[in-house]
């Protein structure tokens, strides 16, 4: 049986699910998006093309090799985007939480079954069905627990906002002796640039204290402020909204001085090694283009 255990962002990663670009199916047509980055590249002819994701999920898969992780890797299903396992459901200590994502993804998670056999079933929930919420927008951190939400009123007109406040009341409860820590997100279904997707496309905790973080992908200015304070400024690197949209933040901590970043990121992976950290640098690009990388595509189970 698989001992879940995720108390937060960095700890030495045992195991996972990663993701799986195979068979993910033709060109979405336009009115099939989920997001606007999708959408810009199907309308420009740039959407991406298997093989070239599945060359750069196989690089992904090779660094952890590289660090002894055990990898899952989901159930081929035809013609369906399996890419993003952090969207379908995340772990917080030893409980893994089936998100209730968009109805037409809901086969994703019956091609992870092999994994969720092998966890006691009292440690799957499965919130009600008027909790929204996926797993990029919610980020365990030692005490706390981070969460990106949208809570207007206009909430159903966004298909880009994924988590809502019966979320948030969902999680505190579970987790009583947690601190839940909600953050505003900026929506937009049209702007790729004007929209925080999730949590994690505008803010990542790492490890060394440091963290990486988009000011307008937050709609309260104290709510941004508050994990300026949270880390301290000079620990944070403040990325621009081009950054943001390339996903500048969606790294992924293999450990507390390993962190998987795209190979094109220069400025932040300079950054990084100025800060003491090892840099697995992988291409990621092609996939970059649904507006998801490297932690959407993961699902960590065990850390230290």
């Amino acid at each position: 049986m698989l001992k879940l255990h995720v108390n937060d962002e960095v700890s030495k990663l045992k195991s996972l699910v990663l993701g799986t670009a195979k068979s993910s199916g033709p060109t979405p047509k336009p009115e099939e998006a989920y997001d606007p980055k999708s959408l810009e590249h199907i309308l420009a002819g740039t959407y991406p093309k298997e093989e070239d994701m599945v060359l750069e999920m196989e690089a992904f898969a090779k660094v952890f090799s590289k660090y002894d992780v055990e990898v899952y890797r989901p159930k081929v299903l035809e013609n369906c985007n399996q890419i993003f396992s952090r969207d379908i459901a995340f772990v917080i200590e030893d409980k893994l939480i089936i998100a209730n994502i968009l109805p037409d993804r809901e086969k994703e998670v019956e091609a992870i079954l092999h994994v969720l056999d092998k966890i006691e079933d009292e440690n799957i929930l499965h919130p009600p069905v008027d909790v929204h919420v996926e797993g990029g927008d919610v980020m365990p951190w030692g005490d706390y627990i981070f969460i990106g939400t949208y809570t207007a009123d206009d909430y159903p007109n966004y298909i880009t906002a994924r988590t809502n406040q019966a979320a948030v009341d969902y999680i505190a409860e579970q987790f009583p002796h947690k601190k839940v820590k909600s953050f505003q997100l900026r929506k937009s279904n049209t702007d790729a640039k004007q929209n925080a997707l999730h949590l994690d496309c505008c803010f990542q905790p790492l490890g060394k204290g440091k963290a990486i973080l988009h000011k307008n992908g937050f709609l309260v200015e104290e709510e941004y402020q508050w994990l300026v304070n949270f880390f301290g400024k000079e620990n944070i690197f403040e990325i621009s909204a081009d950054e943001m949209y390339q996903m500048f933040s969606n790294v992924f901590s293999i450990s507390p001085d390993v962190v998987v970043s795209e190979k094109n990121f220069t400025r932040l992976n300079n950054w990084l090694r100025e800060q003491g950290f090892t840099v697995e640098e992988i291409p990621y690009a092609q996939i970059a283009k649904q507006e998801g990388l490297l932690r959407c595509s993961t699902l960590p189970l065990v850390r230290e």
